[in-house]
């Protein structure tokens, strides 16, 4: 019997204190009597409505030995109350729930350590017990805030510091198991709860960050590492944590996640912030990852105004974050994404000129430091939108880039481009290069089975825009797009490198049959091609590289797109851009004459050996070793050098060192090709923003030519006439003209496809008989009538004779009909 109950006094005492009394021995270092404890065990499954009061009065023994620190005693009580909870599982167990829970707040509230981890290890065994009706009135603040606490030990003994925070960790998991489980019981996910749980693991994930970073799907520690390490057991209870997050409770579970990050300043030195929501991207479900994501979307636009390393860390965060989620769903946020990343990045170029601007006269330590910073948050917004666009399919990533392209401002372009008035010349230059380098990202990889489909109107026409040739970057980065797109069967890494290929058979092109779909794309839009690399190639800032990038463009058009008819276009250009460099119109520097004499030569090599035309391979070849041998310097192997000596003029060369028209057009025209247009010299298309442009007037150099095919005549007449002032003037006063013209004619389609058939005939028949009496009277004609007003009639003058002439297609000279 234990000290300090005797014996008459026992044998009055109720059978369950009784019980009770005799499990604790004389001295508490024997432990717990096992032979006594099997006795209340059994009395307590066989009358189970005494489980309350077994509960209450060893939650009182336990109360009077903590405050007395018999320390022995309340060890031998919390496990007598494990054993119990383990072996009853009635529905009187309830009440019994509570005492226990209330001696385990006794413990934790105690200031000795070993207290506080028994009354957890006490908790976590119940934690894992599973209730056959959930108590809904039951909750556990207290011990969420406990346990929190607990996390955050300070304890001046490194060891038992560390065993408390492993305790309060395992506490907070406990909890966790215990009540996420049931959608009706959700108090865990309120604000005040997450508010303590999240911040206390993150403070212990913190500690091992330093040393390593934890990234991918859940690890799988050793049970000793569990134990032993604070910052491993608080991952995994992270992990489990968001794992069970519904949709609904997401917000509550990733707030705090921020707040944390905010007030310890972590986002400038992200890789915390990083490991952090890879850990959250991986643990939570797929379908709430645009979740998450809206959530960085909306901190970062809280944070829009502060240093810019810490918005570069944002950044980085969500370019890790939607590196995860592309791969699965994203949901609604793809186009906020883009438009909320394209708003920072404008704001990052002005906040970047800003600085420039005021600290004109002061330290330029500062200013470039700024500048640098600035700098990391637009790379990192660029490297964001292109990792996002490039992960996602195809029928997304065609509506991103026509959103990227949209954004540019270029001449002409529509209300959604980004507002750059505020930014200068420099600042719109700024935002178009980064615009264009994500667009890069984007289209890489990108495999459309049509170039229509690739490179609509809306996406092309500012693309080739002039507004994007003003600098030999911009250019380059035009060139590289074009390629992504075109490039369907992985050619361009066999073309790199601008230089006379000895035989084209051995990069083993691949190419297939040009669909008709593409010969369409390019009769519409070939000129926009040609035009742009005509023009780019005029420029006078490129470098190596431009030349190569323009090089790899025509030869990747002609494989990709090239029929005979575009492929006579593309000599004609080569052609021009010879006779460019022999002129010298433009006044080039000698250097750009040759690279653009060195890219012909390049390229025709390429052509014709492509189009395996003998006799064309054999003038290409003998123009080529003349070259060789008289001027080096017109082939791309020497002018490329780092090295070499130019010449002091080109136009008193050899014609044998040139590529030859009627030698071209000769060759070709053995093999069947229609040669007619070699004849024509090529010039690009005006447009309305070359004649608004602030650069060097390009109408200045281009003139409009009308080819006149006569029906009889063999030989081509071209009647060139120049652009002047007074000829645009005509023509922009004619443009209401022509508008009223093309109504007229809308007008009578839709009348010939909706009006009934019987009107339409009984109009020909009216207009065909008017016809008939109006040339009787103007003209001694002998007409003989159509059949039908559909018919045609047959009309002799003289010694002209038109025959067999459709009455609506009927034309004169010098003769109205009305």
């Amino acid at each position: 019997m234990p000290a300090g109950v005797c014996g008459c006094c026992g044998a009055l005492r109720p059978r369950y204190k009784r019980l009770v009394d005799n499990i604790f021995p004389e001295d508490p270092k024997d432990g717990l009597v096992k032979a006594d404890m099997e006795k209340l065990t059994f009395y307590a499954v066989s009358a189970p409505e005494k489980l309350d009061r077994i509960g209450a009065y060893l939650a009182e023994r336990l109360s009077r030995d903590v405050v007395r620190h018999r320390y022995g005693n309340v060890f031998i009580a919390m496990e007598a109350l494990d054993q119990l909870l383990m072996a009853c599982h009635s529905q009187s167990i309830k009440p019994f729930v509570e005492s226990f829970l209330h001696m385990v707040a006794k413990l934790l509230e105690s200031g000795e350590p070993k207290l506080q981890v028994y009354g957890t290890n006490s908790f976590v065994k119940f934690a894992n017990i599973e209730e056959d009706t959930p108590s809904y009135h039951r909750r556990y603040d207290f011990f969420v805030s406990r346990f929190s606490a607990m996390c955050h030990s300070c304890h001046a003994d490194p060891e038992i510091r560390t065993e408390i925070r492993i305790a309060g960790i395992r506490g907070i998991q406990g909890v966790v198991r215990k009540t996420v489980n049931d959608e009706l019981r959700a108090t865990i996910w309120e604000p005040q709860h997450m508010d303590k749980i999240v911040p206390s693991l993150l403070f212990n994930m913190q500690k091992i960050e330093d040393t390593e970073s934890r990234v991918g799907p859940p690890a799988s520690p050793t049970p000793g590492e569990k134990e032993e390490n604070p910052g491993v057991l608080a991952e995994n209870c992270f992990r489990e944590l968001l794992g069970r997050a519904a949709y609904g409770n997401m917000n509550n579970a990733v707030r705090p996640v921020f707040a944390h990050l905010d007030h310890h300043k972590l986002w400038e030195s992200n890789e915390f912030a990083v490991s952090c929501f890879k850990i959250i991207m991986y643990s939570i479900q797929a379908q709430y990852s645009h979740h998450v994501i809206q959530q960085i979307l909306g901190h970062l636009d809280l944070h829009k105004r502060d240093s810019p390393r810490i918005r570069a860390g944002i950044v980085q965060v969500l370019l890790e974050a939607v590196a995860i989620a592309a791969k699965g769903s994203i949901g609604p946020t793809v186009l906020e994404v883009f438009n909320t990343l394209l708003k920072h990045l404008t704001l990052s170029v002005d906040f970047e000129l800003g600085d420039r601007r005021s600290s004109a006269g002061s330290a330029a330590f500062s200013s470039s430091s700024k500048e640098s910073d600035e700098r990391i948050v637009q790379n990192a917004i660029i490297q964001t939108i292109g990792f996002f666009g490039s992960n996602l399919p195809d029928y997304q990533r065609s509506e991103i880039m026509m959103f990227i392209m949209g954004k540019v401002p270029v001449f002409g372009s529509s209300s959604n481009t980004l507002d750059t008035s505020q930014l200068g010349d420099m600042g719109t230059k700024r935002i178009q290069l980064m615009l264009l380098r994500s667009l890069l990202m984007v289209t890489s990889g990108y495999k459309a089975k049509t170039i229509a489909a690739a490179l609509p109107p809306p996406f092309l026409d500012p693309l080739l825009s002039p507004s994007l040739m003003e600098d030999c970057e911009l250019r380059q980065l035009v060139l590289e797009i074009l390629h992504n797109l075109i490039d369907r069967h992985d050619n361009r890494a066999k073309l790199r490198g601008i230089r006379i290929i000895p035989d084209v058979a051995d990069l083993k092109i691949k190419r297939e049959k040009i669909l008709r779909q593409d010969v369409s794309f390019m009769k519409k839009h070939g000129q926009q091609v040609y035009r742009h690399i005509y023009l780019g190639c005029k420029e006078d800032d490129n470098v190596h590289k431009n030349y190569e990038l323009l090089y790899t463009t025509l030869s990747l058009t002609t494989i990709e797109l090239a029929n005979e008819e575009v492929v006579i276009d593309l000599i004609r250009v080569a052609i021009a851009l010879q006779d460019l460099a022999i002129t010298n119109e433009d006044n080039l520097q000698m250097f750009h004459r040759c690279s653009i004499m060195a890219l012909v030569a390049a390229y025709l090599n390429f052509l014709s050996q492509m189009i395996a035309v003998p006799a064309f391979c054999q003038h290409v070849g003998k123009v080529i070793e003349t070259r060789n041998m008289d001027a080096p310097y017109l082939l791309p192997e020497v002018i490329f050098r780092d090295k070499c000596s130019l010449p002091k003029s080109i136009e008193k060369l050899d014609k044998n060192v040139f590529f030859l028209t009627n030698k071209i057009v000769e060759s070709l025209g053995g093999s069947g090709y229609s040669v007619e247009r070699l004849s024509v010299p090529y010039v690009p298309q005006v447009t309305d923003e070359d004649r608004l442009s602030r650069r060097k007037s390009i109408v200045d150099t281009i003139s409009i030519q009308v080819d006149i095919m006569t029906g009889n005549n063999t030989e081509d007449k071209v009647n060139t006439e120049e652009i002047t002032f007074e000829a645009l003037k005509k023509a922009i006063d004619n443009a209401g003209m022509e508008e009223q013209e093309k109504e007229k004619r809308r007008l009578v389609i839709e009348k010939f496809q909706k009006a009934p058939f019987e009107e339409i005939a009984a109009q020909c028949e009216s207009k065909a008989n008017m016809l008939h009496d109006k040339l009787a009277q103007i003209l001694e004609l002998t007409i003989r009538p159509p059949p039908s007003p559909s018919g045609t009639i047959t009309i002799t003058a003289g010694h002209a004779q038109y025959q067999s002439v459709p009455v609506y297609e009927m034309k004169f000279p010098d003769l109205c009909v009305y």
